[in-house]
């Protein structure tokens, strides 16, 4: 399966819009936003558990990176509640469910295969003052990518470049991007070379966002 998997297009989608699709799992669904692939994937999407579900046990051979957005998610290493995010690196296990059910925005498959560095943070607890009106957290950065945390106070505005490309999900307000109005769960995905050009909302804006990674964008080596 190969969805919005032309890496040179700038894609956004308002996942809140899109219906839920069922996982091959009892009470697990799924808004896919991008995948090469089949149930093994290179693939960004955000998933809904059920109260009560759960998946079996199971190895990321390729890794896995998520953050909780509603409620709380849970395995054998712990209880992570919404706003945290995690990195699950390649050949690590775990028995992902939640008890009382919670929905999640993951992405698969997209880290070095060297990589043995786990993270597990709040997002908002290394927030720092970068400008008037901005604040930002590094939630991870190595050689490939830059992974953050971000919020804009009302009518704040930025322009950058994004020269190995990068991605944006919105998490709480809304951010004009162009046309374009992200509001919570909506996500933008801008191709190498870009430009990000955005302005956040009335309310101001929390984000997260993903830089430098779209140049590894491949399927899945099984």
């Amino acid at each position: 399966m190969n969805l919005n998997a032309n890496f040179d297009a700038r894609v956004v989608i308002h996942s809140d819009q899109i219906e839920w699709k069922a996982s091959p799992i009892p009470g697990v669904d799924r808004r896919m936003l991008d995948r090469i692939g089949g149930e093994i994937a290179r693939a960004t999407t955000i998933v809904r558990y059920a109260p009560e579900s759960q998946f079996p046990a199971h190895t990321h051979t390729g890794g896995e990176e998520f953050i909780v957005l509603d409620g709380v998610f849970q395995d054998e290493h712990g209880d992570f509640p919404a706003g945290t995010y995690v990195r699950n690196p390649p050949t690590s296990q775990h028995t992902p469910g939640s008890d009382q059910g919670c929905v999640i925005f993951v992405k698969l498959w997209q880290f070095d295969p060297a990589d043995r560095l786990r993270v597990r943070v709040n997002m908002r607890e290394g927030l720092r003052a970068k400008g008037r009106g901005f604040s930002e957290a590094i939630l991870h950065e190595d050689a490939r990518e830059r992974v953050s945390y971000r919020e804009w106070q009302a009518g704040v505005e930025a322009d950058m470049t994004l020269p190995r490309g990068g991605e944006v999900l919105v998490l709480r307000g809304a951010l004009k991007s162009d046309d374009d109005i992200l509001r919570r769960n909506s996500w933008l995905r801008l191709p190498c070379g870009a430009r990000l050009q955005a302005r956040a909302g009335d309310e101001g804006v929390a984000f997260w966002m993903k830089e430098g990674h779209l140049p590894y964008a491949v399927a899945p080596r099984i």
